[in-house]
């Protein structure tokens, strides 16, 4: 009889120990995409590289979410997430960039190789900086970010390196220069102190507004039609926002 009692008391234990799993999972998912970019981008798959950091953001969506609806979250999570964080929106598309363009741009000089390893690297330490101030810093606005999100600087990162990859392979000097200029800015927008919308605090229980029933699959078509294209223009317009305001706000002041 007493056996029979403690049987349901287990059972929940063990669905309790599923739930809190559950986000660690997608974190590891995370983790994983941004470890098989890395691995994509030695074997030269620039493509799949691409899309890989792309998946790590989806799980990266993911498990904060599930974390918060299950009411699951916790101190070791939050460091998890940061970890598989700096691996696959730090150091993921650093080497996706570094690999696809680096060896390049070397053959024209020992200095411009070294401006590309230079600028990676760069990119790779403002991602580690711009998380820990995040986790340093809760106590804010929470409808904004204090600048460029590292999901959002890897994203811009990924789809140029997706999109030159897809179409023409790299360049010359030119089409390289940019793309360690564009890998650098989003390393200086991401420790930079603009103001950037967050859409993590959008309450999906509140009633959905009839246009989005047309603009978010019009979004998911585009993409779909043009994968690199498309996540490249979305990106670097969002990485743009903040700095275009400013300077607006500025030249108005004048």
């Amino acid at each position: 009889m007493m056996h029979a009692m403690s049987t349901p008391s287990a059972e929940q234990a063990r669905r309790a120990r599923g739930v809190y799993l559950l986000p660690n999972a997608l974190t590891t998912g995370c983790l994983f995409a941004g470890f098989y970019a890395v691995i994509a981008a030695i074997d030269g798959n620039f493509d799949r590289a691409g899309l890989a950091v792309f998946a790590a953001m989806l799980f990266d969506g993911l498990d904060g979410r599930v974390a918060r609806w299950t009411r699951t979250e916790s101190a070791f999570g939050k460091e998890y997430d940061s970890l598989a964080d700096m691996v696959a929106f730090g150091l993921a598309p650093a080497i996706v960039m570094y690999q696809w363009g680096v060896e390049r741009i070397a053959e024209y000089g020992r200095a411009w190789g070294r401006f590309g390893w230079v600028a990676t690297f760069f990119f790779a330490v403002a991602a580690a900086l711009r998380l820990a101030r995040f986790n340093t810093r809760a106590a804010q606005d929470k409808r904004y970010f204090e600048g460029l999100p590292s999901p959002s600087a890897a994203a811009v990162v990924a789809s140029f390196v997706w999109f030159s990859s897809t179409w023409r392979g790299p360049g010359g000097l030119t089409e390289l220069i940019l793309a360690f200029a564009v890998t650098a800015l989003a390393g200086a927008l991401m420790v930079s102190s603009f103001p950037y919308m967050s859409l993590k605090q959008i309450d999906v229980d509140k009633r959905v507004r009839y246009y989005y029933f047309i603009v978010v699959p019009l979004f998911l078509a585009l993409i779909a039609l043009d994968p690199p294209t498309m996540l490249l223009a979305m990106f670097a317009t969002y990485a743009l926002s903040a700095p275009v305001q400013w300077a607006v706000r500025r030249l108005r002041r004048l």
